[in-house]
């Protein structure tokens, strides 16, 4: 005869967490809702339900694995389809042992209504997601702007309850304000939001005109929002609570502010570096010089160029990047050194140049052919 661990599938000397496992996997497989009308399924998932909460009980499974199979305690052994929930058969516990059948599955199948008759449970709000466009130098210097936002909230009419003003929800008259009504099932009670209040344990007689009766509506709402110096293309902003409404008086959801950061036309990004690109004449890069370079705050400061200075050498001028996020002052400016070349000369400027050449004891292609 088959004892209750080969109904759940475990040896004698499972583990807890073993017997739970192979439980739920069971439970799953044959419950009601899943095998609708299959009379098999519906009993083996009786089996499964009377060994696990056998088993799952350390005194019980100690009385079981001491009387349970060896004739002690009756003839027949145990055997879940026979076990006497009084006395005898190998167990010594009532069917109110087991309590209310959503209360053993409410967490497996997703039930929301247990022991107890607990209502539906309170849900957070969506996040809403909007994109702010900020300019280069906005995304330096920082600003305040305001977001328009459509975002669900609560009807202004009702305040939410669903019930036209001056009339209030009432307690369901078919689960009692419970938010769950129960079905027999043989040994067992099932139970289920209730199919009129769905699972709030009110009802709404005279809904709110404004919002049909739910409670809610939607509408633009606009929010003042602190754009921090130093924001990135791509930077999240989040706003804490001004998401839509949660569900059954749950937490309101975040409004995420996305910065698209226009782009410049000297400056580019490295972090919280900035690269600009500085041009010097053939003779300040031979010859070294003094240029001045120009900042992203309107402002400009003197480079000094080392004598033979090559063409993209990055020159570092610390400080005056883009300001960081996290603190930590500002990040440098990188000044990329472009070497022109004239595109028409003058009659001295070709004489010079010619002279030069004349001079000149450099062979820049000296290295191709090494």
């Amino acid at each position: 005869m088959a004892t209750l661990y080969d109904t759940l599938g475990v040896k004698k000397n499972a583990s807890a967490d073993e017997i739970k496992k192979a439980y739920r996997k069971l439970a799953s497989q044959y419950h009601p809702d899943k095998n609708p009308g299959d009379a098999a399924a519906e009993e083996k998932f009786k089996e499964v339900q009377n060994a696990y909460d056998v088993l799952s009980d350390g005194d019980k499974r100690k009385e079981y694995d001491t009387f349970g199979g060896d004739g002690r305690r009756g003839a027949r052994g145990f055997d879940p389809r026979n076990f006497d929930f009084g006395s005898g058969g190998g167990g010594n516990f009532t069917v109110n042992d087991l309590g209310d059948l959503g209360d053993l599955f409410g967490g497996l199948f997703g039930g929301r209504a247990g022991r107890g008759g607990r209502r539906a449970q309170p849900e957070r709000g969506a996040d809403v997601e909007v994109t702010v466009n900020v300019s280069f130098e906005d995304s330096l210097r920082g600003l305040e702007t305001k977001v328009p936002v459509q975002v669900t909230t609560a009807c202004r009419e009702c305040g939410g309850t669903g019930a036209e003003p001056g009339t209030s929800p009432t307690i369901c008259p078919q689960c009692n304000g419970r938010g769950v009504v129960s079905e027999s099932q043989g040994l067992f009670a099932l139970s289920e939001p209730c199919p009129r209040c769905r699972g709030n344990g009110t009802v709404v007689e005279k809904p709110c005109r404004h919002c049909q009766g739910s409670g809610r509506e939607t509408r633009t709402k606009t929010y003042t929002v602190k754009i921090p110096a130093g924001v990135k293309d791509g930077t999240r902003i989040r706003l804490k609570g001004k998401g839509e409404i949660g569900a059954e008086g749950g937490a309101a959801g975040d409004l995420l502010v996305t910065t698209r950061v226009q782009p410049s036309k000297l400056f580019q990004r490295r972090e919280a570096d900035l690269v600009v690109d500085v041009p010097v004449t053939y003779a300040e890069a031979a010859l070294g010089a003094t240029v001045e370079v120009p900042t992203p705050y309107g402002d400009r400061v003197s480079l000094k160029v080392p004598a033979g200075t090559q063409e993209g050498r990055q020159l570092r001028i610390r400080g005056h990047g883009a300001p960081k996020l996290k603190g930590g002052g500002n990040g440098d400016l990188i000044a990329r050194l472009r070497v022109t070349v004239p595109k028409k000369l003058t009659k001295k400027e070709r004489d010079a140049l010619e002279e030069l050449q004349k001079v000149s004891r450099e062979n820049p292609r000296e290295e191709l052919f090494a």
